[in-house]
Order: C-alpha cells, then structure tokens, then sequence
C-alpha cells in the first residue's frame, strides 16, 4: 500500500485502481494508520510479518538509518496500537470523546523506552543508537501520538472530505484549511465532480 521515498514526507499510497498518489498526514503515529487494520480495513493489510514493520519504519517519516528487530509479539502490539490510534484519531476528527481503552493502548506503548537518537562522531549526521527494538518503535509512535492529541494541532485532526475516503490526518499549514488527503487524489476528484455539475444541464 506504501513505498518509500525520500523526496517528501509522507507515504506514497495507491488508488483501486494501482494509480501512485502522496499522502501526508502529517505525523508520524498517522503514517501508521494506512498499513492496514481493524473492521472493514483488513483489506488493506500489509504488516503481515516482523518484517514488514521494520519495512515500514524505512519508509516512514523518521530519519533513515535505523538497524531494528523486531518479534512476533511486537508486531502483535503494533496491530493492537495501530487499532487504538484509528478509533482515537477518528473520534478526535470527529470531536467525539477519546475512549479510555484506546488512551490506555496509546500511554502503555508511550511508557516503554523510546528509539534512541545520536550523533554520529563520523560524519556529525543524526544516527540512531544500536539494538533498536519493535517495543522502541512503538513507544516512539505513541509518544509522537500523546503529542499530538495534546498539542497545539490536536484540533487539526481531520479525516478526508471526501464521503468515499476516510483517510485521517493532521492538517499543520499555516492556513489551516485543508479538506484533502491529498489534492491529487480527492481533491482533483472532488473539482471534476463539481466541474461537471456546474456545466450538465439541468432538467426542466
């Protein structure tokens, strides 16, 4: 559903249709919601294996780098947060109240010892401490998740305008007016649509 990409942030997704579309939604503990999930997103699924969470932490926004490992138990825990951000973004997009359950999911991940960033003596670059581990990853996914429901975006939280797509996202321009997850995808089809209803006759 995503690869990776060093261009911009954010994941690149695709239409049914196979058509490539950037999507940023503009926090890392977001970047996780698109892998797959609960309910009718199982379909969408692409964290089969331990390895297809280290796959997505390279393709994530976090800086390159990392060496991770991960077990079976740790993806089961990243399914289980990933779960519990979905319901907690969605509600938040909502203005609906954050279930405790979910916040519970969320703090116990965030309690863990985080992925741990260093200077490299070499080349002086950000680089990332060795033996990082899923449990890491995870805590570091939802501390990035206590930050932003908490902080100065967590009324940006928003799912997509379209009625056919429920992608959610954190709209951080200075604006604060998107409607999209992304203007190539729905937005562009959000236009077409209007286009054409301004220009088909209307029956008398």
């Amino acid at each position: 559903m995503s690869e990776s990409s060093t261009d911009a942030p954010g994941l690149v997704l695709h239409t049914p249709e196979g058509r490539p579309y950037r999507f940023d939604p503009g926090a890392l503990c977001l970047e996780l919601l698109p892998t797959g999930g609960h309910s009718r997103y199982t379909a969408y699924e692409v964290l089969h294996t331990p390895d297809d969470l280290v796959r997505w932490a390279g393709e994530s926004r976090l800086p390159g780098g990392l060496s991770l490992s991960v077990s079976e138990e740790e993806l089961a825990r990243a399914h289980e947060l990933r779960a519990a951000l979905w319901r907690l973004t969605a509600d938040r997009a909502h203005g609906r109240p954050l279930a405790r359950p979910d916040l519970a999911v969320v703090n116990a991940a965030a309690a863990g010892p985080p992925l741990v960033p260093r200077i490299d003596p070499g080349t002086g670059a950000l680089a990332w401490a060795p033996g990082a581990t899923g449990a890491a990853l995870l805590s570091t996914v939802a501390r990035d998740a206590v930050e932003l429901f908490t902080g100065p975006y967590a009324d940006r939280v928003r799912e997509c305008g379209s009625d056919s797509c429920k992608l959610l996202f954190v709209d951080t321009s200075r604006p604060g007016r998107r409607r999209w997850c992304a203007m190539e995808r729905c937005g562009n089809l959000h236009k077409v649509r209007a286009h054409r209803a301004r220009h088909t006759p209307k029956e008398s």
